[in-house]
């Protein structure tokens, strides 16, 4: 098999058991290990038509990879070494940038860090920001609707895909690349395959959307006394900044204090540490100093009414950058408080206030000295609830309690019209969940998957 493979796609185009296949396996969380049969990487989509092809003929089970970034097992084999990973690593040109259109093409395999620079030397942004961007990749953003920290003004990843390049089980290649804003001629296919999850067809190609390069930015941390101050405090930013506003981010104060830990160079904002921090970011694409005032006017009615008890403004770009950081840094920052039981969900933005005080309530009742660490997105209710392990209590027995957290939250979380998986998707993770909670939804997922993937061989095992 590994010879047949070989053929197909050359020597560097595959890796078998004996080689050095560990960054292919290994997950960032640990959840989930595996081993291959063997790990492809076509370097053309003519090549990786004809490898879908061959594991078609074959009856091999394929698992497609990208920057291996993602957090619930979406991308990662199973245990009986029976699958192909399909790394896509190798597809990493920009094949065109186009300003008048204000588009770009990019392979699968770009990262995201490429092709933001790519659209910056156009004097373009590509407005989808991730942690992760150096090395997550543009296919695999796409396969699981990234958001990140823009999508208050920009939208998920959905909203800047304007056309895609897809090899369906069956070889053939689905391509529609052309920068169109309009086109209702038919069902508008690409969206089956944005945030499918590698499950219905593989992306091999995408034009994105460009907006204008921001000409000016400035970077706030504001102190705010509660969430529901937090929630005032952006509806002022929203009808006072309009569409500049570009990220309004969330953080408690334990947070922070790991974060603190975590980083030697870290320093708290704020002399008097508040018990929320709301992050700020405005852009403009038009030129002037203008912008940075407007914001100050809007912070300084907040300390008025009292829903801010203080604000920093980034006066360089050093300093954004490193307020940038201290948001940035809570994931990792997290192994300070010992196991963290995590959860990406979302709730309507009115029904943060009551969703995490209920929530955090009965967790605290289910297991005293809980620690939730809760932060994300406050603009658009993306919330990563997570939870460390009481300080009296050990790992294994945290642990232990993990199916009983979850369904505390997700009982919530449907409570109040929420989901289950705001931005990381479902992957193996999360699957049983959604099974049990929207079995419709589901049957018609179930639908599709039988339709364009009838013999189950594009990543099995995940998502449905």
């Amino acid at each position: 098999m590994l010879r047949q493979l070989t053929d197909l796609l050359g020597r560097e185009g595959v890796l078998g058991p004996d080689n050095d296949i560990a960054r292919y396996i290994h997950e960032p969380r640990g959840r989930f290990h595996g081993r291959p049969m063997a790990v492809a990487r076509p370097d053309s989509t003519d090549q990786l038509a004809r490898l879908v092809t061959f594991c078609r003929e074959k009856r091999l089970p394929m698992v497609t990879q990208g920057g291996h970034t993602g957090l619930v097992g979406g991308a990662s084999s199973s245990v009986d070494e029976s699958e192909i990973i399909i790394s896509l690593e190798r597809l990493n040109r920009i094949r065109r940038v186009n300003p008048d259109d204000a588009s770009l093409v990019a392979e699968a395999g770009c990262t995201l860090a490429a092709v933001r620079e790519a659209a910056d030397e156009h004097a373009m942004l590509y407005p989808v920001s991730l942690a992760s961007e150096g090395t997550a990749t543009i296919g695999g953003t796409i396969a699981t609707n990234a958001g990140g920290n823009l999508t208050i003004r920009y939208g998920n990843t959905r909203s800047q895909v304007l056309g895609l390049e897809v090899v369906l089980t069956d070889g053939r290649v689905f391509s529609e690349l052309a920068p169109l804003r309009k086109d209702n001629s038919g069902y508008d296919i690409k969206q089956l395959f944005i945030g499918s999850e590698g499950t219905l067809g593989i992306i091999s190609a995408a034009t994105l959307a460009l907006a204008p390069r921001p000409a000016q930015t400035v970077t706030a941390m504001v102190a705010t006394p509660s969430l529901k101050a937090g929630l005032a405090l952006l509806a002022q930013l929203k009808k006072h900044m309009g569409e500049t506003l570009s990220a309004c981010e969330f953080m408690p104060r334990l947070a922070m204090a790991f974060v603190l830990d975590y980083l030697d160079s870290a320093r708290d904002p704020f002399d008097q540490p508040p018990p929320w921090y709301v992050q700020v970011q405005v852009d403009s694409a038009l030129d002037g100093d203008w912008l940075e005032a407007r914001l100050l006017d809007v912070l300084q009615d907040a300390l008025s009414a009292k829903i801010a008890s203080d604000v920093v403004v980034a006066d360089s770009m050093a300093k954004a950058d490193q307020l940038w950081q201290l948001r940035e840094s809570i994931s990792p920052a997290q192994r300070i408080g010992g196991v963290s039981l995590k959860h990406d969900i979302s709730v309507p933005v009115s029904s943060i206030p009551a969703f995490v005080e209920q929530a955090s309530r009965e967790l605290a009742e289910a297991v005293p000295g809980i620690r939730p660490c809760i932060f994300g997105h406050l603009g658009d209710g993306n919330l990563h609830f997570n939870l460390s392990q009481p300080e009296h209590m050990q790992a294994d027995e945290f642990r232990a309690l993990e199916r009983r957290c979850n369904r505390i939250v997700f009982d919530r979380v449907r409570h109040f019209n929420g989901s289950i998986a705001a931005e990381h998707g479902i992957g193996q993770l999360r699957r049983q969940e959604l099974a049990s909670g929207q079995p419709l939804k589901v049957d018609l997922m179930r639908a599709l998957k039988k339709s364009l993937d009838p013999e189950n061989l594009l990543n099995p095992g995940k998502v449905v």
